[in-house]
């Protein structure tokens, strides 16, 4: 696991690195905008979805250089669905990744703001790959709309509001996290793919399958982490979901019954990476990073 541990270190500093030089601003008037901005983006966080992009791109032997953009515009996005996800029109959140949440630490104009550029920015990076062919650059922004979109995130996040206090069955659950949270990891995977510039049909059809199973995973062990964990810990406040009655595959299944559900998934994203060598073992242990991860 040191092994590991070392390349997730690598991984985050770089993305860390790659956003910080890409977030500057020479105009002083949009200044608070983009401390805001790089307030949002660089305070921390896991950087779950850039290291995914990083380890398909790895996958199929592409270098880290190729996938910065790509692993760049999902975290991008992800960033603003959090701000947004934050407003007291929403979770009303006031602590994210151990800090103010972005309209307790400006205001919420800068808040909202702050979120429609990162997601504005988002798109540019991907149509501005001058050194992918245009068709792919297209299919690169087309998979980020749909996973950011009412086909994905969005809307999952508009089942979620309309679900409170809703007793929704596994099904209905499941749909609306593989929209809400498994939409842009599905996303992270699939860009740092292309990203490669040897994706096969094949291969990037095996990598949906993983990320479909790795991104529903991903959100099984969030409602756990919202029992078990704390708050100095996730860097958000526990139990918040209990809290307003939102449903959870604990409040579903039980505790175990979702450490369970989370173990299948974890073993179905790694039997959809059969067809991959050792290329893929990175993949592999993000699978078990996403299970085990305490915060």
């Amino acid at each position: 696991m040191s092994d590991f541990n070392q390349y997730l270190s690598a991984c985050q500093q770089r993305i860390n690195s790659f956003l910080t030089d890409q977030l500057n601003n020479d105009q002083a008037r949009l200044e608070r905008l983009f401390s805001a901005m790089r307030y949002s983006v660089t305070i921390g966080g896991k950087r779950v979805r850039p290291l995914l992009a990083y380890a398909a791109c790895e996958a199929l032997n592409g270098q880290p250089a190729q996938a910065d953009a790509v692993a760049g515009a999902v975290e991008l996005i992800h960033a603003y669905s959090l701000i947004h996800d934050d407003l007291p029109a929403m979770d009303d959140d006031d602590l994210r990744r151990g800090q103010p949440t972005c309209h307790k630490a400006f205001d919420e104009a800068t808040a909202i703001l702050t979120g429609d550029a990162l997601q504005a920015l988002a798109f540019g990076w991907l149509a501005s790959l001058g050194e992918y062919a245009p068709a792919t650059r297209l299919h690169m922004v087309q998979i980020l709309a749909h996973a950011a979109g009412p086909q994905g995130m969005v809307g999952g996040q508009a089942i979620d509001l309309g679900a409170v206090g809703e007793k929704l069955d596994l099904a209905t659950l499941e749909s609306m996290h593989r929209h809400k949270t498994g939409a842009l990891i599905s996303a992270s995977v699939q860009l740092g793919a292309l990203a490669s510039g040897q994706a096969s049909e094949p291969q990037l059809k095996a990598l949906a399958q993983y990320a479909e199973s790795i991104g529903l995973a991903f959100q099984v062990q969030d409602d756990i982490l919202d029992i078990e964990s704390d708050t100095s810990v996730l860097g958000k406040r526990q139990g918040a979901d209990l809290a307003r009655d939102k449903p959870t595959y604990p409040a579903l299944l039980g505790l175990q019954g979702a450490r369970d559900l989370a173990s299948q998934l974890r073993d179905q994203a790694l039997d959809s990476l059969s067809g991959f060598g050792t290329g893929a073992e990175r993949l592999r242990q993000l699978a078990d990073y996403i299970v085990q991860r305490r915060f």
